[in-house]
């Protein structure tokens, strides 16, 4: 119930990059170093909260099948995205990575609640931007700005329903966990270097901008350490 809870985070970021795509065209800069900081909220997260309750267990075999299904999920929603075009392929690739993205926040309230709370913020702000590239890119299908916000806020909705599949988790030995601990790992590392980044690099580029990816790390890192 914590976890569902704090999807409400997370939903309200979606309809509210939803919402602003659909009424201003940000500048391409902005964008670029929001992203960046995003990429290093979720990389600190990862490396503060979730690895080390991977490591916790010393379970090879549970990092390395977890973590191995975590990649091939990861890779085969981006062959989904490469291979299928249009406005229901693309809902449907955003619908699975919304839902993974709440699994994985599940899954770190699995680990403990300051790793639930830490990746609720780095979420948060990733998913964000998921809402802002969905409705640019489903403008150019609708017309109507009303429905394309209903569509993104539906979808947005996924995120509480992978936050509950990883209820069950909870229940199972600290090696299984470890196991789903390590999938989620690869999940958001995967979401750094493959999509924010990835993207961020597509715009304008400044040192300024690239130092925006170290500010979000320092920034959860300090969080983290102050929360203790």
């Amino acid at each position: 119930m914590q976890a569902l809870l704090y999807t409400l985070a997370p939903v309200l970021a979606v309809v509210l990059g939803a919402i602003i795509a659909s009424r201003t065209k940000l500048n391409p800069g902005l964008v670029a170093g929001l992203q960046h900081l995003a990429a290093g909220v979720v990389f600190a997260a990862a490396a503060t909260e979730i690895l080390p309750q991977v490591k916790h267990e010393a379970s090879p075999s549970a990092t390395l099948i977890g973590g191995a299904a975590g990649v091939v999920t990861m890779l085969g929603l981006k062959a989904f995205e490469a291979r299928f075009k249009g406005p229901m392929a693309l809902l449907a690739a955003i619908g699975i990575d919304i839902l993974v993205d709440g699994l994985v926040l599940g899954l770190a309230f699995v680990a403990g609640e300051k790793a639930g709370f830490l990746l609720t913020i780095a979420l948060t702000l990733e998913v964000l931007f998921l809402g802002l590239t969905l409705t640019n890119e489903l403008a150019e299908t609708y017309r109507s700005r009303l429905r394309i916000i209903v569509i993104v806020s539906a979808l947005a909705l996924l995120l509480p329903i992978g936050a509950l599949a990883a209820v069950p988790v909870a229940t199972l030995s600290p090696v299984m966990v470890a196991g789903f601990l390590s999938f989620g790992l690869m999940a958001l590392l995967y979401l750094v270097t493959e999509e924010l980044l990835v993207e961020a690099h597509e715009k304008p580029d400044t040192p300024l901008i690239s130092s925006m990816f170290f500010v979000g790390f320092l920034a959860l890192l300090t969080l983290e350490e102050i929360m203790g």
